[in-house]
């Protein structure tokens, strides 16, 4: 069963399937190995000592596991990825100002959504830009779910209040 559980799709699940199975198999074989010290060496404290390194490992490769399940659940940014890297790369896209409200995260570790707001010089070409920014997603991060909204850059404009209450502008 292990092997065929190495051998599937690695996403949380079968890792978690696989640390039981292998759990149970390593309890099994330091059972044996105990017997068998036991019997020819009359040496008990083996089976104990066993059992502790077993447990040991099952603890540590549970936290490692638990820790990646609470990153998902709370929506992290998977880890193999970079937010600001993620973020320069999308700004180079002619035609694209800036980018803010960038959140990158996955609900099922072979799925990973993106959504940003990208500052755009001329809306007339936002369809380009999004074809591009989404082949850029794709390509360079994996990532196909994207939701982006365009926003027109403009100028600071100075209002200014002239003494008599008009609202002038420059």
């Amino acid at each position: 069963m292990a092997w065929l559980l190495f051998r599937g799709e690695q996403n949380l699940n079968t890792r978690a399937a696989l640390l039981h199975v292998v759990g149970d198999l390593l309890g099994s074989v330091a059972a044996l190995i105990a017997g068998v010290v036991i019997v020819f060496t009359g040496w008990t404290p083996i089976d104990p000592l066993l059992s502790l390194a077993i447990g040991a490992l099952i603890l540590v490769s549970s936290l490692r596991l638990l820790r990646q399940a609470l990153h998902g659940i709370m929506e992290g940014v998977p880890l193999h990825l970079s937010l600001e890297e993620i973020g320069q790369e999308m700004a180079c896209v002619p035609g694209v100002i800036s980018v803010h409200d960038l959140h990158v995260w996955s609900v099922a570790s072979e799925e990973i959504m993106l959504s940003a707001h990208l500052t755009v010089a001329d809306l007339a070409r936002w369809e380009g830009i999004l074809a591009e920014s989404r082949q850029l997603l794709h390509d360079r991060f994996g990532i196909d779910h994207v939701t982006l909204q365009p926003e027109p850059a403009v100028q600071a404009v100075q209002w200014i209040r002239n003494p008599n209450g008009k609202t002038l502008q420059p």
